[in-house]
């Protein structure tokens, strides 16, 4: 009988066929995947509902865009959203642009030395953000701090560099880019030197030197690289929280409150957790939103 005359599968069919072939596969991930479902699956589903109703202490009660609309005329709301945006700009800047500098550096050393190097610049990556901070709240102690030190000793007048609204949220940027992130410089150092020694042979007989081959061949090349650092360090900016909530726990004056710290004070201060699941959701759309576009202009095809 020809083939054009062969009954056709029924879905049923095809499904029972599909589940004899991989049954075992789904039966070997199924407790990764229970478990993903009950500690991640499910608060996440849990907190999306929260967003759309009143809830305390005395139970809950379903408010619809209720929780939206009041966060979008609050004027606390806007100014963490405008803080969070300042310093993840910043830092993501930053901290892309130094990763870079320091693994072009390092990259024509000695494999020895370059293994120096970057578990050097790595080592600061296992240490807790914690007592970062606590250092940092030392350096920027207005009466005995290091940098107030500093600026006696060239006469200069004391800041008050977590004190004052004006400069405080600039200094915990400060104590952030001035560290240079040692995911970043392994990353890059390791693509740098996969990239093909004959492109920059070419590049030099051509007559051009490290600038001009640092731009027309490394930065091109390193784009999946700087996608990747790009979306991490800005999902990383987004979520700051630990280094604020040390330093100067939002303050002064809310000068410093930042998204995270927002919604950890609306949950577990104000008690209200249908307005700080809002403001989880929110967060989350805004970091898929830079997410994508991220992918849409550093993302390539380019091979080598």
């Amino acid at each position: 009988m020809s083939s054009a005359f062969a009954p056709a599968v029924s879905w049923p069919g095809r499904l029972l066929k599909f589940w004899r072939r991989h049954k075992w596969s789904y039966f070997f991930i199924a407790p990764s995947m229970i478990l993903f479902l009950v500690f991640i699956g499910y608060p996440v589903l849990q907190a999306f509902l929260l967003a759309f109703q009143k809830v305390d202490l005395r139970g809950g009660a379903w408010v619809g865009l209720k929780n939206f609309q009041d966060l979008l005329a609050s004027k606390l709301f806007w100014a963490a959203m405008r803080h969070t945006l300042v310093y993840a700009f910043f830092v993501v800047a930053a901290w892309i642009t130094s990763s870079l500098l320091v693994a072009s550096l390092i990259q024509p050393l000695s494999n020895r030395a370059q293994s120096l190097f970057r578990g050097a610049f790595y080592l600061p990556n296992v240490t807790s953000i914690i007592v970062i901070s606590l250092v940092w709240i030392w350096i920027f102690e207005p009466d005995y701090g290091f940098l107030n030190y500093l600026l006696t000793v060239v006469g200069a007048p004391k800041v008050l560099w977590l004190q004052n609204p004006d400069i405080a949220l600039w200094s915990i940027v400060l104590s952030t880019v001035l560290v240079v992130p040692g995911s970043g410089v392994v990353l890059y150092s390791a693509a740098i030197g996969s990239i093909p020694r004959e492109y920059y042979e070419a590049a030099e007989v051509e007559g051009a030197n490290w600038v001009q081959s640092l731009i027309h061949i490394t930065f091109p090349l390193l784009r999946p690289t700087t996608l990747y650092l790009t979306v991490i360090y800005t999902i990383a900016g987004f979520q700051i929280f630990e280094r604020v909530y040390i330093m100067t726990g939002g303050g002064p004056i809310n000068a410093t409150t930042t998204i995270v710290q927002l919604i950890f004070q609306t949950a577990f201060s104000d008690f209200n957790y249908g307005r700080a699941s809002a403001q989880a959701l929110i967060l989350f759309a805004i970091i898929a939103a830079f997410s994508f576009i991220q992918f849409k202009f550093l993302s390539t095809d380019v091979e080598y």
